[in-house]
């Protein structure tokens, strides 16, 4: 008895003396959930797609969805897509595997509330049991929204949209597979639980952020790649720059609050992590290796599959740690464009790429970031190609800032906002565009007011 006894009061000690954040409390699977007991988070989480990489491997996913009994196929891609050899390849694997499919190939470049809302009422008017998605972000994203508001009928289309601007609720049922193939190098939206359109209302990005959306497999081909035009690959790399350098100095995940009650409420955005990090740091040497080379020449075949492997390791990283101002500021960027028509780009509307308008605000960003991990912003300027041996701390946020300016001004970046239609005058919308992505922009390690965002707008408004 004596040694029950000791057991007991051995149990009692523990149970007092452990932590009784959800995660490591017996009750924490109630609804209700509990107060951590402390205001930042003290954990993260790590989550991808599986992804498999290799030249030619598309021709392998007739085989997939034949090994997961498809019956019936939702394949999404766009009208320029649609015409061109990744669409067709997985077309033929499809066929010669005996797969029954439909295709929805009306995706919108840059997509809206109510181009997600097409697409999800193509998927409900059929009974799908696998998604397929063959494109960029914009593709992938329209999918997994199409997916889950499929599964999820009597939704309405805000439930799951990010708060503020949406109710921000938890998904809870199960979503269909979902397999994408990535043509650009950039989203790494294959790996990703993250879905991100225009509200056109606001004229404002928002967007879907759980990991119940992220793909059950990307299939990464770099011959898709060889396709993209020299400003698409070049916008689609300042992605995977952006997501780099953005996860890699976000706010650190224990810093992150508040502490969610369950775990079902912890974002996927959680802040820069010793796993996200390595993943972003590598994506950043590749950058600075191989972007170049993959902008300049279409038929270099190995810097666009380390490009496109980039957007995979970078995907991984911001997937898990999140990005933050470059990106929050973009979205209006994005969102209030006028009559800028990118070069490159096959659409009928006026369009900001999504990756330049992350990076035209980035050199302003990382010098005003700087003073909060000034270590970290002097490894990404060396990274990139600068000498920091005798820089000081004080100095790392103009350094990388001149660093990111020379990068841009050698891939011929348009100079600034005001080369895409902006002025001084918009300043004040883009700072209201800005303001509802606190998804994102509450990663910044540095803290701002919407003074500190009309300065770093009007900052970018030149670069050169």
């Amino acid at each position: 008895m004596a040694g029950r006894d000791r057991i007991v009061h051995l149990l009692r000690q523990l149970e007092k003396a452990a932590c009784r954040c959800p995660a490591h409390s017996h009750t924490f699977h109630q609804a209700s959930g509990h107060d951590c007991g402390r205001k930042t988070d003290y954990a993260f989480e790590m989550a991808s797609s599986n992804i498999r990489y290799g030249e030619g491997v598309t021709r392998e996913i007739g085989m997939d969805l034949q090994n997961m009994g498809a019956r019936n196929v939702c394949l999404m891609t766009d009208n320029n897509l649609a015409q061109l050899p990744p669409v067709k390849a997985v077309l033929e694997s499809l066929v010669q595997n005996g797969v029954n499919y439909k295709v929805y190939d009306n995706v919108r470049v840059e997509p809206t509330d109510s181009s997600f809302k097409e697409a999800i009422a193509f998927a409900k008017k059929e009974t799908f049991d696998i998604y397929v998605a063959v494109g960029g972000g914009s593709v992938i994203d329209t999918c997994k929204a199409a997916n889950l508001y499929a599964c999820h009928p009597e939704a309405d289309f805000l439930d799951f949209v990010n708060a503020p601007i949406g109710k921000g609720k938890p998904i809870t049922g199960a979503l269909k597979p979902l397999i994408a193939v990535p043509t650009t190098a950039g989203t790494g939206s294959e790996t990703t639980g993250v879905a991100i359109f225009d509200f056109e209302k606001l004229k404002a990005k928002t967007g879907i952020a759980s990991r119940a959306i992220k793909p059950t497999l990307g299939i990464v081909d770099p011959l898709h790649t060889l396709h993209m035009p020299e400003r698409v690959a070049a916008n689609s790399g300042f992605d995977v720059l952006c997501h780099a350098l953005e996860s890699y100095t976000a706010l650190p995940y224990n810093m992150r609050s508040p502490c969610p009650p369950n775990p079902i409420n912890r974002p996927a955005y959680q802040g820069s992590n010793p796993i996200s990090d390595v993943w972003s740091r590598h994506a950043l040497n590749v950058v600075a290796k191989y972007m170049k080379r993959a902008v300049n020449d279409a038929e270099d075949v190995k810097a666009r599959s380390s490009m496109h492997l980039a957007s995979v390791f970078a995907g991984i990283g911001f997937g898990n740690a999140g990005v933050h101002l470059c990106h929050g500021m973009s979205y209006p960027i994005a969102g209030n464009v006028k009559t800028y028509m990118a070069k490159g780009y096959n659409v009928d509307h006026p369009v900001v790429p999504h990756g330049l308008s992350v990076v035209l605000t980035s050199p302003a960003v990382f010098a005003f970031t700087a003073s909060m991990c000034p270590e970290r912003h002097l490894e990404a300027a060396e990274i990139l190609g600068a000498d920091v041996i005798n820089t000081k701390r004080a100095d790392a946020g103009l350094l990388l800032a001149d660093t990111l300016r020379q990068f841009l001004y050698d891939l011929k970046v348009e100079d600034g906002l005001s080369a895409v239609g902006y002025t001084k005058d918009d300043i004040p919308d883009l700072v209201r565009g800005t303001i509802p992505q606190e998804r994102v922009t509450k990663l910044s390690p540095r803290e701002h007011t919407e003074e500190d965002l009309s300065h770093l707008f009007e900052a970018s408004l030149k670069l050169y």
